[in-house]
């Protein structure tokens, strides 16, 4: 009997055994065909979940590295950009930026919700900004966007659409070159199943051109030069080897069960976590109609704190889920529900929680919460 804990958190991830099988074997030599032919195909293998016929950049880095090539690559100095913040990560975004210099307009939308085309394009007109950064979906809010329907505004006003999928690729939907987007960064940890230390780029010719002009130094994230090295079959420095030869497994897992099944894995999940946390008679954080499909965020009953919980479900049932982040400290908690992960898993989470609510004061009833999850 395994004694790994359970990880229902919006990630790090389970690993399935083939991932990490993989982790173990050999290292190969990155500068020869056998691995030229692996970047070859993870890249090519990574476009439907992109929903792009661009190249996909692998780096050797975590998916703020990713955040930071985003940025670093299209920007220069005291360019004027937009950062939707709906949390933590979106704030995250509008941080680096800031950081290399450009100055960043907030479009602060309230923490569970999220942002609305009308309201971005007021933003927008008013600002005429080089780029927007924005988040697909919020792990600190359990909020997904609409990318598609943002998109359209800002390429009305000529601007790069600049996207973390970190949490959503693999998970959610993401229709790069149908929905216009320039730039969407990811990583190894969340949907694809994958320890951290990956990071993906997808670009577009417009954020190619962009590219050209941009200023901001940078070196390691210099993402032209790991296109070019991408067309040789090989990586402008040392990659972590035994990660891209895990994520050929995780990829060909993933397109074994089929991209749409996946994604309705995943969003029969979220209805069941969410009717399982219903019944227990709680109140979900998130507004429904922008809830993610990979993350559930639920409101501590009143007078427990959640990081208490946190820590009763982890001791007793070695299941971990998170709890809230900054402001949302001790007031919600977060199940994730992404990667490596079916019902049986949510079910035994759903009993956790009831478990420990029950321990922590709070009465409730994990029979009628599994019952609810059987409705789903």
């Amino acid at each position: 009997m395994s004694t790994d804990p359970l990880l229902m958190i919006p990630g790090p991830t389970n690993l399935p055994p083939q991932v990490r099988e993989a982790l173990g074997r050999p290292s190969i030599y990155h500068r020869g065909p056998e691995f030229a032919q692996l970047l070859a195909e993870c890249s090519e293998e990574l476009k439907p979940l992109f929903g792009t016929e661009e190249d996909v950049i692998i780096l050797t880095a975590s998916s703020t590295g990713a955040m930071e090539a985003g940025v670093v690559n299209f920007l220069s100095p005291g360019e004027q950009v937009i950062a939707i913040r709906t949390g933590k990560f979106g704030h995250r975004y509008g941080e680096i930026a800031q950081a290399f210099g450009a100055q960043v307009n907030w479009l602060e939308v309230e923490y569970g919700r999220a942002a609305q085309p009308e309201q971005l394009s007021e933003l927008v007109r008013q600002v005429q900004p080089q780029a927007v950064l924005l988040a697909q979906n919020e792990t600190s809010t359990g909020v997904c966007q609409d990318v598609g329907a943002l998109s359209q505004v800002i390429r009305g006003y000529d601007g790069l659409i600049i996207v973390d999928a970190v949490s959503s690729l693999g998970g959610i939907p993401f229709n790069m070159d149908e929905w216009g987007v320039d730039v969407v960064v990811a990583g190894s940890q969340k949907a694809l199943m994958l320890p951290p230390g990956l990071g993906f780029v997808a670009v577009s010719p417009r954020a190619w051109q962009a590219a050209e002009k941009a200023t901001i130094p940078k070196y390691y994230f210099d993402l032209p030069a790991a296109r070019q090295s991408l067309a040789k079959g090989q990586t402008p420095y040392t990659p972590n080897m035994n990660l891209i030869v895990a994520l050929r497994e995780a990829l060909r897992l993933i397109h074994g069960e089929g991209l749409e099944a996946v994604y309705q894995r995943h969003s029969n999940l979220s209805q069941m976590t969410r009717a399982g946390m219903a019944a227990l008679g709680l109140q979900l954080f998130a507004d429904p109609q922008y809830a993610s499909a990979v993350v559930t965020s639920v409101k501590a009953p009143q007078g427990l704190d959640s990081t208490r919980l946190v820590q009763v479900v982890a001791a007793q049932h070695n299941i971990l889920i998170s709890g809230g982040q900054g402001e949302l400290k001790g007031k919600i908690f977060r199940v994730g529900h992404l990667g490596w992960v079916g019902p049986q898993q949510v079910r035994q989470t759903i009993v956790a929680i009831a478990s420990g609510l029950n321990e922590l004061g709070y009465s409730c009833d994990a029979e009628k919460a599994l019952a609810a999850t059987q409705q789903r």
